[in-house]
């Protein structure tokens, strides 16, 4: 009995694996045709720190920033504007509408679980942010001469943090939205809070004292204050690693718990 099953067990997980490749790329093909995505979550960021870093008070030392410069500070900005995008603009409508349809819910009864769309789509959205997040810090560097992080592993370590607390909260949207309307309803009632810890509208590092305390204990707060202190040289706070560890944990743990196929 042993002999005959395990062939059988065998070939249904190989075909499952190179089902999820096969879904893999095919996602990745239609990620390439949406030129709306590519543009706000690569593009849109560093278009943003231009402009601000072409504005002649950005390149100046600024007393709010303890003689450092508005456009040095903007480069974390800009990193987590983009996590901001795929999180909650781009990637929850798509995986509702694919449960909206149906698309999940056939997916169950073959080899390849639906489990393989929304690796997939963390996978993408991840590594898009990943791609601005250079992107910024190379337009930042030969444009506005900003230094590259002193810091180089505590900066790598703390864009990770931020890329997975990023696609966790995107996947908790998605569990939460039954429908396309909803989860783009959740992301945008999300979105501007999340834009104002980041330090879109102002650095984190420029907020007054009690105003950025509270800000440090929010997923991109803690994340702009741990890259802010890794291109600043040192090595990123506990406190603030241990914030984006925690939120990470904490809503994967809800997406898990409340996230449905159909």
């Amino acid at each position: 009995m042993t002999a005959l099953t395990a062939p059988h067990d065998n070939g249904r997980s190989g075909a499952g694996r190179s089902g999820a490749v096969a879904v893999l790329r095919a996602e990745y093909r239609l990620f390439r045709r949406e030129p709306g995505a590519l543009f706000w979550i690569m593009v849109f960021p560093t278009v943003l720190l231009v402009i601000l870093g072409s504005i002649p008070s950005f390149r100046e030392p600024a007393d709010s920033l303890d003689g450092g410069r508005m456009v040095d500070a903007y480069v974390p900005v800009t990193v987590l504007l983009a996590l901001i995008m795929a999180g909650l603009q781009a990637m929850p409508p798509l995986i509702t509408g694919y449960r909206e349809r149906g698309i999940l819910r056939r997916m169950s009864t073959t080899p390849v679980r639906p489990s393989a769309v929304l690796g997939a789509q963390m996978g993408i959205h991840g590594a898009a942010a990943l791609v601005s997040a250079l992107l910024s810090l190379t337009v930042g560097r030969l444009a506005f001469d900003v230094t590259l992080p002193g810091q180089v592993f505590g900066y790598a370590l703390a864009l990770v943090l931020a890329v997975l607390c990023g696609l966790a909260l995107g996947a908790l949207v998605s569990a939460l939205a039954r429908t396309t309307k909803a989860a783009t309803a959740i992301g945008s009632a999300v979105f501007f809070p999340m834009m104002f810890s980041a330090g879109v509208w102002l650095p984190v590092q420029a907020m007054p004292d009690a105003l950025a305390r509270i800000v440090e204990v929010t997923p991109l707060g803690a994340a702009s204050q741990a890259l802010a202190e890794a291109a600043a040289g040192d090595w990123p706070g506990l406190l603030h690693l241990g914030v984006l560890a925690l939120w990470t944990v904490a809503l994967s743990a809800g997406a898990s718990r409340w996230f449905r196929w159909e």
